[in-house]
């Protein structure tokens, strides 16, 4: 996911960048801490840009997409990013353009917080008065003044991005005026239109848990071989229970069989005798009368 956060100073882009970024498991990318980044590490570009602040300029467009490309490029942006700060211009929009074009990448969406300028003046009139009844120090550059000139900055330099990015149908307006967590939901909704993010993706916390529920499925079917087993001795144990059983009632039966033959055999056996016994007797008897 690449996305844009377009909106004058006081709207909450930074807010809502953090809260994207735990949600979706991205990166923030600020130009300014990329430049400084890219210095420290003495990158090629990074030594470029040195030596332009060194002398006082500003850093030109190409060397800032320079710096956005080779950090584009680590792994931690692989998910994907918020840009904050850049583009500034619709010469800038146009560079990045052409650097995710030769990357082989696309912009998700740009999203707009729409504010009302007046109401953040007056928010920012009433946060450094209340700072300074309490006799806390204020920034310079927190002030209705200074806000003033950054606004008019705004409209003259970034509000044409609006414009730019509506024409490539890559805008989507939201109320910034809304509650922290409305705006949340508004976005999220609309990179949801767009096909931006997955109807079932969660929270960097839900993402946090994975492992955990991985781990727990992983546990769960490291018992079901041991319950698998102790299922099969039980149904070993069974059988041999039914075998033995088996066997008994086997060995009764033949018994009982055995007993019953024997008292048959016996039976008939004295059955013949006392027949053959009765025959014999008469014939005796006869033939001793007809002697006499």
């Amino acid at each position: 996911m690449r996305i844009i956060l377009l909106g004058p100073p006081g709207s909450g882009k930074g807010t809502q960048a953090q809260l994207l970024v735990q949600r979706y498991d991205i990166v923030q990318l600020s130009t300014g801490e990329m430049l400084r980044a890219a210095v420290a590490a003495g990158t090629p570009v990074g030594l470029k840009a040195k030596e332009i602040m060194a002398s006082g300029g500003l850093v030109p467009d190409e060397v800032v997409v320079g710096i956005i490309s080779d950090r584009i490029d680590q792994p931690d942006a692989r998910n994907g990013f918020i840009l904050d700060g850049f583009p500034r211009t619709v010469p800038q929009a146009e560079a990045l353009d052409e650097l995710l074009r030769h990357k082989h990448l696309k912009l998700d969406a740009v999203i707009e917080l729409r504010v009302n300028e007046s109401a953040l003046l007056s928010r920012v009139e009433t946060r450094v008065a209340q700072m300074r009844e309490r006799g806390e120090e204020v920034r310079v550059d927190d002030t209705p003044e200074v806000l003033t000139k950054r606004l008019a900055s705004y409209r003259s330099q970034t509000e044409p991005l609006i414009h730019y990015y509506s024409e490539r149908r890559k805008l989507s307006t939201i109320d910034g005026m809304m509650a922290i967590d409305e705006v949340t939901r508004a976005i999220h909704r609309q990179l949801l239109a767009l096909g931006a993010v997955e109807p079932k993706t969660h929270s960097r916390s839900a993402a946090k848990s994975a492992p955990a529920k991985k781990a727990k499925a992983a546990k769960k079917a490291a018992k079901k071989p041991a319950k698998a087993a102790k299922k099969a001795a039980k149904s070993a144990k069974t059988a041999k229970k039914a075998a033995k059983t088996a066997v008994k009632g086997a060995k009764k039966a033949t018994k009982k069989a055995v007993k019953k033959t024997a008292k048959k055999t016996v039976k008939k056996a004295a059955k013949k005798t006392v027949k053959k016994g009765s025959k014999k007797g008469p014939k005796k008897v006869t033939k001793k009368r007809a002697k006499r």
